[in-house]
């Protein structure tokens, strides 16, 4: 009994002191910040690779896995980044390059070779590259995997396509979808029901049937020069960050409508949604600054720094 108590209090303490954390990429300084979201305190600054976009974490929270691009989109590097120890190293992928496109899969990094045109793996414990996919497709240049780990979607720029990847037992088959130009920022409904991705080179946003795997619905998005897209977790609203008018967008998700456009600074980039649904945080790239938004007032509620040219980033939940 005594044991059993014992243990059960220690886990109890655990419990109370585990803290959600968001990273967030600062490409000037070439770092990864762990930031806490109660207090906005940097805990800990962690060295990338050069010039780094994207970052994605495990499931366990254990890892973060950060796409280098490089100069000129010609990087051919990964970090890994132990979240726990706060350290990382880099990986270099070899022929692969332009390096943008970011996941986790089975604890292992999935990321978009751009100039070789194919999504493939990383394996940390062998130093092995599996490709999954040739796409034969031009910039692919994000990637969001479905909750199961069973399907990936990749916006095509240069093809104006998305590709969506399906996982056959050890194959990935993919279908083409055409959609408006140069997609980029893109997310699954909370439902999976739709992938939504906005069309920069014509303001709009593709909505695609993940069902029948065709584009559904098109729209404007309003904006000049949309870069991120994201679904607020009860899935009513979809935020779209516009590089070319200093705002977010916020889009009804039922009505495909504006709902409200929140200035946020010049060139917002990033964005990443709390799960919990109370705040957004947007990187200003060249305010170099986070914006906090409240989503339920939808005003600019804090602004915070971690480093020149934010970009990327990631909620590591403690509970899981």
């Amino acid at each position: 009994m005594w044991t059993r108590t014992l243990a059960s209090a220690f886990f109890i303490a655990a419990l109370a002191g585990a803290q959600d954390t968001l990273l967030v990429l600062s490409k000037g300084a070439e770092t990864l910040s762990i930031v806490d979201p109660s207090s906005y305190r940097v805990l800990a600054s962690v060295k990338t690779g050069t010039d780094p976009h994207e970052v994605t974490a495990t499931a366990d929270g254990a890892w973060a896995f950060v796409s280098n691009y490089g100069p000129g989109g010609q990087g051919n590097t990964l970090s890994l980044i132990d979240l726990k120890a706060r350290t990382g190293r880099v990986v270099d992928l070899g022929q692969h390059h332009g390096i943008h496109a970011i996941g986790a899969l089975d604890g292992r990094p999935v990321f978009a070779a751009e100039r070789e045109q194919v999504v493939a793996t990383y394996d940390p414990a062998t130093s092995m590259i599996q490709t999954l996919a040739k796409t034969g497709q031009g910039n692919t240049h994000m990637l969001v995997i479905s909750k199961d780990g069973r399907r990936m979607f990749a916006p095509n720029m240069s093809s104006n396509s998305i590709s969506i990847l399906d996982r056959d037992g050890a194959t990935w088959k993919q279908t083409l979808v055409p959609v408006g130009r140069s997609p980029e920022g893109l997310d699954l409904s909370p439902d999976g029901k739709e992938l939504w991705t906005a069309t920069y080179g014509d303001g709009n946003i593709s909505v695609i049937d993940t069902a029948t795997k065709k584009v559904s619905k098109t729209f404007s998005s309003g904006t000049q020069a949309a870069n991120r897209l994201k679904f607020t977790p009860d899935g009513k609203y979809a935020l779209v960050s516009d590089r070319g008018a200093s705002h977010v967008v916020v889009i009804d998700a039922a009505t495909h409508t504006i709902f409200k456009k929140i200035d946020v600074g010049p060139t917002p980039e990033g964005i990443q949604v709390e799960p919990s649904g109370a705040r957004a945080f947007v990187a200003v790239s060249a305010a170099n600054d986070i914006a906090v938004i409240d989503l339920k007032t939808w005003a600019v509620i804090r602004r915070f720094a971690v480093g020149p040219n934010p970009d990327g980033m990631a909620w590591v939940s403690a509970r899981r």
